[in-house]
C-alpha cells in the first residue's frame, strides 16, 4: 500500500492554457532586462535547467544568484496574476476528488515538480488543491535539474523509502526519474505524450485521467 503519494503538476493535476509561458516571459526580462526571444523545451523539464538553456539562448551568463532572482519574480508574477490563473487555467477533471479520497483514507501526498515553489503553491492554492498536501515534503525546481533529485529531495523529506511513494506525471522524464530512484510510477496521458509512449519509456501503469477515482486509487494502491 503507497504511504506517500507525490504529484507532478502541470498537465497531471492542472493546465495552464499557455498563461505559464506568459507569465515565465515577464519574469525572464523583470531579471535579465531583456525580452524573451525563445525559450527552451520546458516538457518534463525543471525551471532551473529551462532558464540555463534559454539563458544560453540569449547569451545571458547563468549563474545561481540568477535562478534565485528568477524564481522569487517567477513566485511574484504567478501571485500578481492569480485571478488570471484562475479565469485561464483549470484543475483536470477529477483531480480534487482524487486528492479528497486519499486524503479521505490518509495517504500523504505532495508534489515533485519542475515549478519554482512559489509558482507551486500559487497554482495549487488558486485551484483549491493545496488544502490535501503537504507542501514541505515536495520538491521543486529549486532542488535541482533533473527529476531524480528532486524525487530523491522529496523522500528524504517525508521520510519515506522510495518503495513506499509512488509518483504521478505525464512526461517520459516522469517516468524515467522514477524508475531511476526505484518510485513506482502511475502515469497519465493527460499531456502531449501518448499511452504508447509512457508505456514505451517503462510505465508499470498509465492512466487515461483522474476522472475515474476508483480506477486511479486502485493503480495507486491506495
Amino acid at each position: 500500500m503507497a504511504k506517500l503519494v507525490l504529484w507532478d503538476i502541470d498537465h497531471t493535476l492542472m493546465s495552464m492554457r499557455g498563461l505559464g509561458g506568459e507569465l515565465w516571459s515577464v519574469a525572464f526580462e523583470e531579471v535579465t532586462g531583456v525580452p524573451l526571444r525563445e525559450q527552451a523545451s520546458v516538457t518534463g523539464s525543471t525551471e532551473r535547467l529551462i532558464l540555463r538553456e534559454t539563458a544560453r539562448l540569449h547569451d545571458i551568463p547563468f549563474s545561481d544568484g540568477l535562478f534565485a532572482r528568477f524564481a522569487d519574480a517567477l513566485g511574484a508574477v504567478h501571485l500578481r496574476r492569480a485571478a488570471e490563473v484562475l479565469e485561464r487555467g483549470h484543475a483536470l477533471p477529477g483531480a480534487a476528488t482524487v486528492l479528497a479520497a486519499l486524503d479521505a483514507r490518509r495517504v500523504r501526498q505532495s508534489v515533485v515538480t519542475g515549478n519554482v515553489r512559489g509558482a507551486a503553491e500559487v497554482k495549487l492554492a488558486t485551484f483549491g488543491l493545496d488544502t490535501y498536501l503537504r507542501l514541505d515534503d515536495g520538491a521543486y525546481g529549486e532542488d535541482g535539474e533533473e527529476r531524480p533529485a528532486l524525487l530523491r529531495a522529496a523522500l528524504t523529506r517525508a521520510g519515506i523509502p522510495a518503495t513506499s511513494a509512488v509518483f504521478l506525471g505525464d512526461t517520459p522524464a516522469d517516468v524515467a526519474g522514477g524508475r531511476d530512484v526505484g518510485v513506482r510510477v502511475v502515469a497519465v496521458a493527460t499531456g502531449k505524450t501518448s499511452r504508447a509512449e509512457l508505456l514505451a519509456e517503462g510505465a508499470e501503469v498509465v492512466l487515461d485521467g483522474l476522472d475515474d477515482t476508483e480506477r486511479v486509487l486502485d493503480a495507486i494502491g491506495a
